[in-house]
């Protein structure tokens, strides 16, 4: 990727970057928690001081969602070819789901018809783990990466944002009682502002540990990742821990024993 020899404030990147957070009314730290980046390298993009890597530059393209995120998508280096690897996660992966996969089955109804037409999402079961709290969960931080195992139907109501509701299965009990091992979780890859987290059950990823499922709370300026069960401890993202929030779970399921 060519880089400008004297970046300034004034280099259509750097423009382009304090543009998308404006339109998004967040401040640097926000801006950067969204995509696993400091406040700090925010500031540096913006003052055209250090250009954005390129899994920098693909994660903006991904906060834009318009026009403009082709100009993010490029700075990266992607061709239009990759464009698939970067778009929400059940885009992709329904392009590749035939009709003819599907048999509708009502089911709780016996001979009768159901009298009103209900609308069901096709979620995508991912072929991923999120690892509770001492238990490893998989590697893979970006959902859009992961191979589908199977598809569940969801009613609409339960998956507010469709394009980035995906589903993924938990190793562990330390979200016990609320979800055990083996359950399957509904995640939002959206919903990742942290100012609207607090108390939330979400999915974070650490480069060493993998995928983990926690519930998020923030004391002041602390963050830390809770476990439901009193017999686990937490987890405080400090700068020697970094974790990344990439997703908001929705709701749950589990078989029965």
């Amino acid at each position: 990727m060519p880089r400008q020899s004297t970046p300034t404030s004034s280099t259509p990147w750097a423009k382009a970057i304090r543009e998308l957070r404006s339109s998004l009314d967040l401040n640097q730290s926000d801006f950067g928690a969204r995509m696993g980046f400091s406040a700090m390298a925010v500031s540096r993009w913006e003052r055209g001081a250090q250009e954005p890597p390129s899994h920098g530059y693909i994660a903006l393209g991904n906060l834009a969602r318009d026009s403009n995120c082709w100009f993010f998508w490029e700075r990266a280096g992607l061709r239009s070819e990759n464009i698939l690897r970067v778009l929400p996660t059940i885009e992709r992966k329904s392009a590749k789901v035939s009709i003819d996969n599907f048999e509708i089955v009502s089911a709780g109804v016996g001979s009768r018809k159901p009298e009103e037409k209900y609308q069901l999402v096709a979620v995508p079961l991912l072929s991923v783990v999120a690892g509770s709290h001492r238990e490893a969960g998989d590697k893979r931080h970006l959902l859009s990466d992961a191979p589908v195992e199977s598809m569940l139907a969801a009613p609409k109501d339960w998956c507010p944002n469709p394009p980035y509701t995906s589903c993924l299965r938990v190793r562990g009990n330390s979200m016990a009682p609320l979800i055990l091992d083996g359950y399957v979780v509904a995640v939002d890859s959206s919903s990742i502002d942290l100012a609207t987290l607090d108390g939330k059950i979400i999915i974070a990823w650490h480069k060493d540990m993998g995928l983990t499922i926690a519930r998020f709370h923030r004391y002041n300026s602390t963050e830390v990742l809770v476990s439901e069960n009193p017999e686990y401890g937490s987890l405080t993202i400090t700068s020697k821990q970094p974790w990344k929030i990439i997703a908001t779970v929705l709701w749950w399921v589990g078989k029965a024993p």
